[in-house]
């Protein structure tokens, strides 16, 4: 179910894991192939992972290898999400999914290695239940952003349907997701992501109509207004959504996570070399907490 040494290299490549790994990575996909216990391990794997390819919502429950090697145990998903590429690229091309479409999709599994070595300082997946999306057809990389195919939960629709627009708990929705190591999120790259979305989805997906785009982040939270400049890309980037509602829980690990790279740092010693950086840290420590905003806006 794996490539050999040389193809699996390339195969790694292609899917943007960083050079440094690769070698490493190559010498632990032996071991997986010359085990015959790994190997059903994987086999079922990726049965689970491509079991109703390209439905939206399926639930997929990745079993955990349960291995004594530590690195075997934390790049295991790699070689899943490699044994299932002939499946998912055989998808996108049934869809007819341009290949470079295709390519900037699954280059989010070295993304996610890449935030794994950032917070853990060693070779690692660090999410990889939510690269089962890019490799299961829910989810593409269009230009600066994300978009994931979903359907509306019952407190969203409602905010959709006060609003005027004909929509029900289950009504098809893009969500919107903000890659990281992407360069800035200007209002530009926006609109171009959001043009490159309507042109994929009416193209590829013409079966499925889409109502609203969603987004669930941190960077909803209107208090990030009160910190930052009327033109950043942030509280721009707000303005494009219809604030559905916030959580009632902080969820202060968030911002801690994705914008000093480890969710336990000590609220004290965060950095202050940048706008966002202050107000996160500031807000903190000055005893205030973060929220998710749950956004809307219609397509």
């Amino acid at each position: 179910m794996l490539p050999v040494a040389e193809e699996l290299a390339e195969t790694l490549f292609d899917l943007a894991v960083p050079h440094e790994d690769i070698n490493e990575l190559v010498q632990i996909g032996r071991r997986v192939t010359e085990d015959p216990e790994l190997l059903r391990f994987l086999e079922a794997s990726v049965d689970e992972l491509v079991r109703g390819m390209g439905e939206v919502g399926t639930a997929v429950d990745l079993p955990e290898l349960d291995w004594p090697s530590g690195d075997l145990q934390r790049c295991f998903p790699v070689f899943v999400f490699v044994a299932a590429l002939p499946y998912t690229r055989a998808y996108h091309r049934a869809r007819g999914v341009p290949d470079e479409v295709s390519r900037r999709t699954l280059a989010d599994l070295g993304r996610n290695m890449v935030v794994h070595r950032r917070r853990y300082g060693k070779l690692g997946v660090q999410a990889p239940w939510w690269l089962t999306h890019h490799f299961r057809g829910e989810l593409y990389q269009l230009g600066r952003l994300q978009f994931e195919r979903a359907r509306l939960g019952e407190r969203t629709a409602r905010a959709v349907t006060a609003a005027g627009l004909d929509a029900t708990a289950g009504t098809a929705c893009l969500d919107l997701h903000i890659p990281d190591f992407f360069g800035p999120l200007s209002p530009a790259a926006c609109d171009r992501s959001l043009a490159l979305a309507r042109e994929f989805f009416a193209r590829h997906y013409p079966e499925e109509k889409y109502r609203a785009g969603l987004c669930h982040s941190w960077l909803l939270d209107p208090q990030l207004r009160d910190y930052l400049p009327e033109y950043s890309n942030i509280v721009r980037f707000q303005e494009r959504f219809r604030l559905a509602r916030a959580d009632a829980e902080p969820s202060d690990a968030e911002p801690v996570q994705f914008v000093f790279g480890d969710p336990e740092l000590a609220v004290e010693k965060l950095p202050r070399r940048t706008a966002v950086e202050r107000a996160v840290g500031d807000h903190l420590r000055a005893g205030g907490h973060w929220y998710i905003g749950h956004g809307w806006f219609p397509l």
